[in-house]
This record gives C-alpha cells, sequence and structure tokens, in this order.
C-alpha cells in the first residue's frame, strides 16, 4: 500500500541565518519562487535569508514571509520529484499559510503580502513589555490551563494556554506579569521547566484581537480557492477546504491557541502514515515523536533532504 503522508509547515521561531542557501545554490526553481515573493514584497527576501542580519530577520514582519518563502521553493523542488499528492497539510501558526499555498488556495505573492501585514499586525497590538510568553513542560493541559484561569481571575491581566504542541509542552501568553506568575505558580506544581520566552508579542491570546480585526480587512481583499488537499486549522483542529471556513480560521488562530497535538492526531486518525516537515528546522518533527514515536516523520529543507524524502514517498 502506498505510503499516506502529510505536510508539516513551521512557524515563527525555526528561522536562522543561512537558512535557504544550499537550496538557492543548487535549484533555479528555488531562486524563482524566492525572486516572486521579492518582487510582491519589495525587498530581498533571498539576502535576508541567507545573510541576515538575524536581527531584521528575527522582526515578525519579515520572519513570516521568509519562512513560508523558503518552505514553498523547498515544495516546489520536492514536486518536481513526482511525488504523489498528499493526504492533508497542517503548518504551525504562520504555517498555516504555507500549508494553504501548497494546497492551492493562496498564490505564493498573495500570501507573503498577507503574512507580512500578518506580523506588522501582531507586533503593532502590544507595546513592548507588555507581554509575554512562557513555556511549560511537563504538566497536562488541564492543569495549565485551570491555573491560567485561576490567576486570570485575580484580574491583572489575560494569561492563557496559546500552544498545545505536544505531551508535556504548552505555550501560555499573555500580560506579562499574570505570565510570570503564572510560570511560578506551574513550576511550584511540577512542572519540569516553567521558563519565559524571548518573543517580541504575547501570541496567540485575545491581546491579538486588535492585530486579527486589522488582519480581517487584509483577508477580505485576498482571493481564496478550494483547498486541493484538505489543511488542518489550528484552530479546530479540523480539515478545511472551503474559503469562507479558511479565512474564518485564520482570524481565530491570531488570538486563540494552536492546537497542534490535536492536528496531528486527527490526520493519524485519517490515516496518515509519514509526515515530511518541509522548510526550516526540525522543532515539529520533535512534537511528532512526542506525540506518536510510531510515526514516521522527515525532515525537508536541503536537496538533499529533498532527493531523500522524495524517494521515501
Amino acid at each position: 500500500m502506498a505510503d499516506r503522508y502529510a505536510l508539516m509547515f513551521p512557524g515563527q521561531g525555526a528561522q536562522y541565518v543561512g537558512m535557504g542557501a544550499q537550496l538557492l545554490r543548487a535549484s533555479s526553481s528555488a531562486r524563482e519562487v524566492f525572486d516572486r515573493a521579492s518582487e510582491a514584497l519589495g525587498w530581498d527576501v533571498a539576502d535576508l535569508c541567507v545573510n541576515g542580519p538575524a536581527e531584521r530577520l528575527n522582526l515578525t514582519e519579515y520572519t513570516q514571509p521568509a519562512l513560508l518563502t523558503l518552505s514553498i521553493a523547498v515544495w516546489e523542488d520536492l514536486k518536481k520529484c513526482a511525488i504523489p499528492t498528499p493526504e492533508a497539510a497542517a503548518g504551525l501558526s504562520l504555517g498555516e499559510y504555507t500549508a494553504l499555498v501548497t494546497a492551492g488556495v493562496l498564490d505564493l505573492e498573495e500570501a507573503c503580502v498577507l503574512v507580512n501585514r500578518r506580523g506588522r499586525f501582531m507586533q503593532e497590538s502590544v507595546p513592548p513589555g507588555v507581554g509575554a510568553m512562557g513555556a511549560i513542560i511537563g504538566l497536562d493541559q488541564e492543569t495549565v490551563e485551570s491555573l491560567c484561569a485561576e490567576v486570570e481571575e485575580q484580574g491583572e491581566g489575560v494569561v492563557r494556554p496559546a500552544n498545545f504542541n505536544c505531551p508535556g509542552q504548552i505555550v501560555i501568553s499573555g500580560h506579562a506579569e499574570p505570565v510570570g506568575r503564572a510560570c511560578e505558580a506551574l513550576k511550584e506544581m511540577g512542572a519540569r521547566r516553567a521558563v519565559m520566552l524571548e518573543v517580541s508579542a504575547p501570541f496567540h491570546c485575545p491581546l491579538m484581537e486588535p492585530a486579527a480585526e486589522k488582519m480581517a480587512g487584509a483577508l477580505e481583499e485576498a482571493t481564496f480557492q478550494r483547498a486541493t488537499f484538505p489543511v488542518v486549522a489550528n484552530v479546530w483542529a479540523r480539515e478545511v477546504t472551503e474559503p469562507a471556513e479558511i479565512q474564518e480560521a485564520l482570524l481565530r488562530q491570531m488570538s486563540s491557541a494552536v492546537r497542534w497535538e490535536d492536528s496531528i492526531r486527527l490526520m493519524l486518525d485519517c490515516g496518515v502514515t509519514s509526515f515530511v516537515e518541509v522548510g526550516a528546522g526540525k522543532v515539529l518533527n520533535g512534537f511528532l515523536r512526542r506525540i506518536d514515536r510510531r510515526v514516521r516523520g522527515m525532515t525537508c529543507e536541503t536537496p538533499a533532504e529533498i532527493e531523500e524524502v522524495a524517494n521515501q514517498l
């Protein structure tokens, strides 16, 4: 029986200076993808990915289109190997836009402009220092949700679960003081680690609602097609194919938790047997191993990895 595989696309945090360098040297189609993105955005995406500086690459409005462009460049090279159509695709936060490009919902240029604006809106929503995020390792979902609700009820600000990445790894987000207090309380409750993260804004919590309001206008202006294969929406952990539900999912995602573990489990329940992480880094395969060690996970970023993955599919 043919391998039933799904695509996974990384989100913010996977970026690094030098990403895409090997692919750009080896592939004319990859260079074409980067050129198209650069023309749409008005700045050199390839130069930023390969040469940095890191300070600019790590600014949200640049990070998001850079990661999307690299993933699509890899995907275009992988498609040239005559691989079968994936069963589904999913992307972590920003990566959901990348998944939508691969499924034919958005074209590359429009997606780059959308995520560039998305990043800018997210950064503008909360002044520096007001928000924060924390990573909680070693506690279950119910414990973290309950503690966040308890801290928030004290009335000093928002603190919510923002990412359910895999068993024992949850990220919380909100105002800096209650997030810090929640981290300390969760550590006392038995978390192996509860650490504040170096992030530019508190993503995936109600503090992002102003960004979502601005993004609604941008999405209204964009052209969405029906998906050629299902994309699993972060916010619901369910497959979406129709333009209206996809737009709603993208808006809700900005101020709601990313249900990554549930998204992977949904695809497993639908018969997916392998996952291919397309683009920068290996973070999603790390989550995959924690969700189900029996499932095959592959990474695909360099020309050698593209060839290896194509041979296995």
